[in-house]
């Protein structure tokens, strides 16, 4: 695990929308909860089940190479995830983004924001 500072450190490189090319390294629950990627960087990366296929026979399985998307960060030293592969991403994607993160296309290419100072 990354220290407070290893994390702001690591945090001030990211953008939305970065790619890193990833390896799959858990599926807990194909179908229902998300997968977990290692990036590289020193810190979890994980894509949600929400954008995933709704079918978890259509996951990506452990092992997988792919190409991953900064999709969010914040205090919990992990980095949300989006697939690049349309295989691998959920078929209503447009309208998710639509629905729950219109500012989605603004933000690609900005840096990812800072976490939340602790008390």
């Amino acid at each position: 695990m990354v220290t407070d500072d290893e994390w702001v450190r690591i945090r001030r490189g990211l953008r939305f929308g970065q790619v890193f090319e990833g390896t799959v390294v858990r599926v807990p629950r194909p179908g229902a909860t998300g997968i977990f990627v290692d990036i590289g960087l020193g810190v979890g990366g994980f894509v949600d089940v929400l954008l995933l296929p709704e079918q978890g026979e259509d996951w990506p399985t452990e092992s997988t190479v792919g190409e991953f998307e900064i999709w969010w960060a914040d205090d919990r030293r992990q980095i949300r995830l989006k697939p690049s592969d349309p295989r691998y991403l959920c078929h209503d994607f447009a309208d998710y983004v639509e629905r729950f993160r219109p500012s989605w296309p603004l933000d690609v290419g900005h840096p990812v924001h800072e976490p939340n100072p602790r008390s």
